[in-house]
């Protein structure tokens, strides 16, 4: 039966100071921001949901802010290192159709010019196992720098326990102008399976063949295979264990491992935390560098504390968090002998 829609918006506002030591390190305050805006309607085949999402990072210098042994996307035509990237101001401009094709058991189709292709675990942005973290993983294009994509289409079937989707999609990561809706395309294709054996259990796989993702490896395809586990126990504890395969065609295999956990101690207080292990051979661009284009593994350990005070519709969580890395003996030079950062926030929720 049909019905009215249904409107939901969400949205924060995260103020930030970070620092990183060592000779790659750097300190700068600044904002990340994300605003959700939904709709949805039930019908008398299935229902429909209107999806949106924007920021205003692209108002942030197009260097973005500090995050050490991190990699990806360009500024000023430069691969960014030790900088994590603004988001676009375009973060979501899609739609889902789904269609009841038998008791618990529904067809999907989901698109737009601006999308998330079947790839990985959900964006970091909207994991409950980093709610609170302030900082984006270093293994982010490992496992969902897809999550803003310029045309995307996917088609999947799901139930209450499992689902199967495939996704054509513009495989090339957006450019530096952040404020437009890049030409979408469809040159790339994905697929992703999704267990739920329990309430409190997900488990996904996913792979993908993508085009030329990366704009500072021209020529390069990528195939990339993730694999995550995530638990929820609805009481305030959220953690996922994630693991991605990136081969470069040509090119070599480079994986990521991930683990992290947001635990909410009560309902004013939450610890959270993050590890990683990367290898990553971008970490010097510099084709004359005797290092350039080397693989190194490198990890993280970072642990977090947010406060949180309610104010109404809208909810203020003050915190920061500490890391720690671990680098081979050969980055001693260009990143310190023992390299570590903090960040301390204050974000401003439209709920929590």
């Amino acid at each position: 039966m049909a019905g009215d829609w249904m409107l939901m918006a969400h949205g924060t506002v995260s103020l930030q100071y970070t620092d990183h030591s060592g000779p790659r390190g750097d300190d700068k305050f600044y904002a990340t921001s994300m605003l959700m805006l939904s709709a949805e309607r039930p019908t008398s085949f299935g229902r429909v949901q209107l999806r949106s999402m924007f920021s205003l990072e692209p108002a942030m210098q197009a260097r973005g802010y500090p995050n050490l042994f991190a990699t990806g996307e360009t500024a000023g035509g430069q691969p960014l290192v030790d900088r994590q990237h603004p988001h676009d101001l375009f973060m979501e401009l899609a739609a889902r159709v789904d269609f009841d094709i038998a008791p618990d058991m529904r067809f999907f189709l989901y698109g737009g010019p601006v999308g998330e292709p079947a790839i990985g675990p959900a964006a970091f942005l909207m994991r409950g196992s980093a709610r609170d973290n302030p900082e984006p993983p270093i293994a982010h294009h490992w496992f969902d720098s897809t999550h803003i994509t310029y045309g995307v289409v996917t088609a999947g079937v799901s139930s209450p326990r499992w689902q199967i989707e495939a996704s054509a999609f513009r495989g090339r990561e957006p450019d530096e102008q952040r404020w437009n809706i890049e030409t979408p395309g469809f040159d790339s294709w994905s697929v992703r399976a999704t267990l739920t054996p329990g309430p409190r259990w997900a488990v996904q796989a996913s792979y993908a063949q993508i085009r030329q993702p990366e704009a500072t490896h021209p020529g390069e395809d990528e195939r990339r295979f993730t694999a995550s586990a995530h638990y929820a126990d609805g009481k305030g504890l959220s953690a996922m264990l994630a693991f991605s395969n990136k081969d470069r065609v040509p090119g070599r295999s480079l994986t990521a491992w991930l683990a992290e956990a947001n635990w909410d101690v009560d309902r004013r207080n939450t610890l959270f935390g993050r590890v990683e292990s990367v290898a990553n051979d971008e970490l010097f661009p510099n084709h004359a560098d005797p290092l350039h284009d080397r693989a190194f593994r490198v990890g993280k350990f970072q642990l977090g504390y947010a406060r949180h005070v309610p104010l109404g519709p809208f909810a203020l969580a003050l915190g920061g968090s500490a890391a720690a890395y671990v680098r081979p003996d050969a980055l001693a030079a260009a990143y310190g002998r023992n390299p570590w950062g903090y960040t301390l926030f204050a974000r401003f929720s439209l709920g929590r």
